[in-house]
Order: C-alpha cells, then structure tokens, then sequence
C-alpha cells in the first residue's frame, strides 16, 4: 500500500483496535483461477489458539466450502485482507490556504499471512461461538447458538471451513490531512461535522484526536 511518511500508523495496538473495529474487511488471494475477494468478518488475537504469541497476531474467520477461494486457501495461498474505516471527501474551500486541489481521507489496514485452514468440525464450531458472542450476542436478541438443533448446526459445520491467519506484516494508513496546518484542518472538521452524515462524522472525530488538535 502506498503510504507517505505522513499517513502511516505504525503502533500496532492501535491498529489492532481498529481492526475490531472495523471487523468487517476483504480477503484477497490469487491462485489457479487468478483472484479471489470475499468479504468476511474477521476475530482479532493478540496470539494463537494455543497461546502461542504471533510477532503480530491472528486473524480468524469462515466461509463456506463452495466458495472457490476455499481452494486458494486450501493450497496454502498467500492472503491479504483489508480493513477499510471511515473516508470522506475534502473539498479545498474548507481550509485557509486554497492553492491546492480536493483530495479524499481514507483509513485502511492491510494485513498478510499465509493462511492455515481448520476442518475439524468442533474447532468450527468453536469459532462461530465465538463470532456469535462478539455481534450476536451483544444485541441482546432472543436467538441463540445452542437452541439452534444440533442436526441442523451439524449440517453448517459440513457446508464452512474456518481460516486462521498469522499475521505476517501489518500496514496501517492513515490519510487525516496530517500535512496540513492546524487551521486548515480543524476548517476539514468543522466542513464535516455540518454536514453530519456517519462517514463524515467519524473522520472529524479521527482528525480531532491528533496530537495538536485535541488541545484546541
């Protein structure tokens, strides 16, 4: 990913915070048939299932066995996966100095490793429960994982595959008019905040947490 000094984020943790975040993110590989996206949610460790530590950590997620990136995966194809958080565009007219052009803030972490792929049918299960309880459960809802039968579950378990993925690199960008005077960029956060839409709203709230910013 191209990334100027300016715009990359390197403390880790931070990152991995908003890989939760941001948890919903793009699998990517390349094999016999060329390239294969899908777009997964993802759990994000500090270490392996184990508790052995990876140097960066660990992406787990599933998908389903028809799916022909399965195979890619099967053969041990290098994967990239993408987290994208929020973007908007930045119009010029918002900062002081206006001898300069539009451009677009954007954060995204791209993440590598060599996927391993996990068939065994409770180790499945163990991952869907734990997806479950991190955006199911929360909501308070009246579903649950163990009322579902247990035939049923047994034919979800044939049908997916999970994927765990140590992370071998971790690039994060991100693009918050950094090179930018203070002036022109709280101009970029107040432009944004008036117009009040999710995206918006939430690269001001980036923007306003830089060093510098914060205090103002």
């Amino acid at each position: 990913m191209y990334t100027p000094p300016a715009y990359a984020e390197q403390d880790e943790v931070l990152l991995r915070a908003r890989m939760r975040e941001w948890s919903f993110a793009t699998l990517v590989t390349h094999g016999d048939n060329g390239l294969n996206a899908t777009h997964l949610p993802f759990l994000v460790d500090e270490e392996g299932p184990e508790g052995t530590a990876h140097m960066h950590g660990l992406l787990t997620t599933h998908l389903a066995r028809g799916n022909p990136q399965f195979h890619d995966l099967k053969a041990g194809a290098p994967a990239l996966v993408i987290f994208q958080g929020p973007h908007a565009f930045i119009s010029p007219s918002w900062y002081e100095n206006r001898m300069t052009f539009p451009t677009w803030n954007y954060t995204a972490i791209h993440v590598q490793g060599t996927p391993e792929v996990v068939e065994d049918a409770d180790a499945i299960r163990a991952v869907l429960e734990r997806t479950v309880a991190t955006y199911d459960t929360p909501l308070g809802g009246d579903w649950s994982f163990p009322g579902v039968p247990a035939d049923y579950t047994a034919l979800r378990l044939k049908a997916i595959a999970a994927v765990r993925i140590p992370i071998a690199r971790i690039e994060g960008k991100m693009k918050l008019n950094q090179d930018k005077p203070v002036a022109d960029r709280l101009g970029v956060i107040a432009a944004l905040e008036r117009q009040g839409d999710a995206q918006s709203l939430a690269v001001a709230a980036l923007i306003r947490q830089q060093p510098g910013i914060a205090a103002t």
